[in-house]
């Protein structure tokens, strides 16, 4: 048997672990990609999961795509979107009849239950509202982080979910992500030792931070959710979920530093479109970036007619906050932000999460006694002090279209993948991202912001 055989056969060994080998293909020398094994608790499905999308934006959009992929296991059959032009679009990719079309979630309430679940990804501030009625109705839930806006708010929809005996799976789509997933279980088996700390940073880059948080959807925390949940309750949850022991305190420091009014260079104008002498050497040009580069045009709602685009771009620029100079917005969002945690039995992490660079893509590093973790979501380097030998993972999955090398990792897709099968099988067990597990990691955001605003240290009580 040759050496690649047998590492297929009796898997790679990382100090006194041994790694599945069910789908390794070998790189070169000592460096293999991987794909997750199918999950033996899931089963073929009699007929697929019925749902409602409840926000039909981006979110929206990838969830539903899982309907298109596999549409035997998942029927979109209702969608609710205020927006013309998003709420078509559905209609017509899902074939939903013309009595399933709403405006507003309200409006889906009013009816009888007649789908298994429900898909919230409306804003930020419309979770809490849907999802208790939702939970009222006897559906289940799949919703998008953050849970709700505040704490209380999150507490009330764990304490109803756990009275109806509802499943409400939350999108921490990172947990789902096979490179995560193989990090989680190298440090569970003891690859590294005991587990000692973890760094983890996730680059927002600088024309997702403009897009999103200063001239996007989230620009203010009060209409919204702290950046913290907003963007990076992703990055407490998988760092609260790789070391699987109880958080207990937290502090954090970061300010909105840059995209501010006295920063805005001279002859610059409160629209790109207006005429700016600076528009052609600013990094964060509108015109460049949504006209010329058509970068990140989804929220601009752009007609199927491509010949439109410039016409409809240019207008969008002129009557939209995404055409206003990023230093003259009403944002409030921290553009840099810094976090230590203090985990059971002495674990300590550190995140960051940052503006101003050119990449994207969370990176980590996990440090244990007997060896340690070095990533960047494309490849997992596992380094055993006792050998001094290395160990290169490089993660295959199947990433959806918009969100391909984005830092989700293929998690999208294997979240939806595992909800439907929680909901056929009426079993939150085959989700890792129930309320139950995810209600911690906004805990620690909320404590987090809570620290940064008042400069103290907080302790974390679930």
């Amino acid at each position: 048997m040759n050496r690649r055989n047998l590492l297929k056969t009796l898997g790679i060994s990382v100090g006194a672990t041994v790694i599945s080998a069910e789908a390794l293909a070998k790189l070169s020398e000592n460096k293999y990609a991987y794909t997750l094994p199918e999950n033996p608790l899931h089963k073929p499905l009699s007929k697929p999961v019925t749902a409602i999308i409840l926000g039909a934006g981006n979110r929206g959009t990838v969830y539903g795509s899982y309907a298109v992929k596999f549409p035997e296991q998942l029927k979109i059959v209702g969608v609710a979107e205020p927006i013309p032009l998003r709420n078509e679009r559905h209609t017509k990719l899902h074939k939903i009849v013309e009595s399933n079309r709403f405006n507003t979630w309200e409006d889906v309430f009013k009816r009888p239950k007649f789908a298994d679940a429900v898909i919230i990804s409306t804003p930020d501030n419309l979770h809490y509202a849907p999802c208790m009625k939702a939970l009222e109705m006897g559906y289940d839930i799949l919703l998008e982080k953050p849970i709700a806006p505040t704490e209380k708010e999150c507490r009330d929809i764990l304490a109803l979910a756990k009275k109806k005996g509802r499943i409400v799976g939350v999108c921490h789509v990172l947990r789902y992500a096979p490179y995560f997933v193989k990090m989680k279980e190298l440090i569970a088996k003891g690859a590294i030792g005991e587990i000692i700390s973890i760094q983890h940073f996730e680059p927002i880059e600088h024309t997702h931070m403009a897009h999103s948080y200063v001239r996007g959807n989230w620009h203010n925390s009060k209409a919204t959710t702290p950046i913290i949940l907003a963007k990076s309750c992703h990055d407490l949850d998988i760092i609260k979920w790789v070391i699987d022991k109880p958080a207990k305190e937290i502090v954090a420091m970061g300010d909105l530093k840059w995209f501010k009014k006295e920063n805005a260079p001279e002859g610059s104008t409160a629209r790109c479109t207006d005429g700016c002498k600076v528009e052609r050497e600013c990094p964060y040009s509108a015109i460049k970036e949504y006209y010329e580069r058509r970068s990140r045009t989804s929220v601009l709602d752009l007609p199927e007619d491509k010949s439109k685009h410039a016409e409809v771009i240019m207008e969008r620029l002129k009557t939209t906050n995404y055409g206003r100079c990023v230093y003259r917005m009403e944002n409030d969002q921290p553009d840099h932000y810094v976090t230590s945690i203090l985990f059971g039995d002495n674990v300590t992490a550190n995140f960051s999460m940052e503006a101003f660079t050119s990449y994207h893509g969370r990176r980590t590093r996990v440090m244990g006694s007997m060896g340690d973790m070095v990533g960047d979501m494309e490849e997992l380097v596992i380094t055993d002090f006792r050998t001094r030998k290395e160990l290169k993972l490089v993660p295959t999955a199947d990433d959806v279209e918009g969100y391909k090398n984005s830092g989700h990792g293929g998690g999208d897709l294997l979240l939806v993948r595992d909800f439907v099968q929680a909901v056929a099988q009426q079993n939150p067990k085959l989700l890792t991202s129930t309320i139950d597990e995810s209600i911690e990691s906004h805990i620690m955001g909320f404590m987090a912001e809570e620290s940064r605003k008042n400069k103290k240290v907080m302790s974390i009580k679930i």
